[in-house]
């Protein structure tokens, strides 16, 4: 997803996204820890899509702010 898609979602939906993805990483840990681990590249997506939504968060809380 991308970060104009990102800003176009509300906060909660934001927030939604996130902790979907945080259980999705926390389950590719547990399977690179057993050796199933196929795609290692996913794991970087997801932080990468993690550290992007919060950034979105972080701009719209600074914009609220203002």
């Amino acid at each position: 997803m991308n970060a104009q898609e990102l800003k176009a979602k509300t906060p909660d939906e934001l927030r939604t996204e996130l902790v979907a993805l945080k259980k999705e990483a926390f389950n590719l840990r547990f399977q690179q820890a057993t050796g199933q681990l196929e795609n290692t590249a996913r794991m970087r997506v997801l932080r990468r899509g993690v550290a992007r939504i919060k950034t979105v968060l972080n701009q719209k809380a600074a914009e609220a702010a203002n």
